[in-house]
């Protein structure tokens, strides 16, 4: 499958699709409901994909690894060097990191301002020092950088039916609702590495502070006002993904099943969330598997759908403009074309 989407997408150098191939290893192994999704996408604009979450989730993972060896200075050294690679690779292309050389000729390609991820890498030097976000206003400062970026990336990729800036502000919640349904979920594990993102004002209208949500994690005990504050939490998320919502119908109409997709399963963790009894401190709340395929198969069949629509409207404009094509070699040729959109 990597040797298609790399050929669709008019990939050769044998050094950038072995980086390619590591951005999408990355994205298999780490963001599992995303890459789901990601198969979704016309064959090939994926490796582009796989470029901006490989990078991002290099850069994070060296945030957040829970390597006992690797000292707060180690974490800002190996970031900071990451950052030059990438300052290089965006200016000239190439480089010896495999997630920067995928990355910056994704950003030639598509366009990428060069802006997001240098608010991306912000955010991540933040979280070497930042543990915590007094309120929801600071959250949202770290996350321009952290989430929102990152569906600013993404547009160019995946193309809209509106002027791009009118897709980017739902493109950009987007993002930043993705991010907060990974802290709701993860509460336990971030505190396991120092960090509340739960915005401190949220948790202290419900009576909850770090000390109580660690003496929970430790104990394995439950607390109402715990359970209160994360139920908050929840409505909050929910409501950036009401913000997002209209931005999925400004995409390309081949894109939307990938976005669509992810919207629906990455809501489905806040349901897991809530029918696990908001038990984050305590383990992972999943989306059961059954789940995860009815929307994957939904998600198929409205990719079936777009193509077909794309197919009709591409045959519509080519009657209007070329004469018909009566010789039998052209309806051998439209059948293997055919057949080829569909088996991507």
């Amino acid at each position: 499958m990597t040797a298609r989407e790399l050929d669709a997408a008019a990939v050769t150098d044998p050094a950038l699709r072995e980086a390619y191939a590591t951005c999408r290893r990355l994205n298999a192994r780490h963001g599992k409901t995303y890459f789901l999704a990601t198969r979704l996408l016309p064959v090939e604009r994926r490796p582009a994909v796989h470029a901006l979450y490989g990078f991002a989730r290099w850069a994070d993972d060296i945030v957040d690894s829970l390597d006992a060896t690797m000292t707060p200075a180690d974490r800002a050294r190996s970031l900071a060097l990451l950052q030059a690679r990438l300052e290089t690779g965006l200016r000239d292309g190439g480089g010896p990191e495999p997630v920067v050389r995928a990355l910056a000729h994704t950003a030639q390609r598509y366009a990428i301002d060069h802006r997001h991820f240098s608010d991306f890498m912000t955010a991540m030097r933040s979280d070497l020092e930042v543990t915590d976000y007094p309120t929801y206003a600071d959250l949202r400062g770290y996350m321009h950088g952290s989430a929102a970026v990152i569906g600013l990336q993404m547009l160019p990729v995946l193309g809209t039916v509106v002027p791009r800036e009118e897709a980017e502000p739902h493109a950009a919640a987007l993002g930043v609702a993705f991010q907060l349904t990974n802290f709701l979920r993860d509460v336990g594990e971030d505190l396991d590495r120092g960090r509340v993102y739960l915005p401190q004002d949220l948790l202290a209208a419900h009576g909850v502070d770090r000390e109580i949500l660690r003496w929970s994690r430790d104990t394995g005990r439950r607390d109402p006002r715990i359970t209160a504050a994360l139920r908050a939490a929840e409505d909050l998320t929910r409501g950036v993904y009401r913000e997002a919502a209209p931005g999925l119908a400004m995409l390309d109409p081949v894109s939307r099943p990938c976005i669509r997709t992810a919207f629906v399963l990455y809501g489905g963790i806040l349901d897991a969330v809530a029918d696990d009894g908001y038990a984050v401190l305590h383990r992972r709340s999943v989306v059961p598997r059954r789940r995860r395929l009815a929307v994957a198969l939904d998600g198929l069949a409205r990719v079936s759908a777009a193509r077909a629509r794309a197919r009709a409207r591409a045959r519509t404009r080519s009657a209007a403009v070329a004469p018909v094509v009566t010789r039998p070699v052209g309806a051998a040729v439209a059948s293997r074309v055919v057949v080829r959109e569909e088996a991507a």
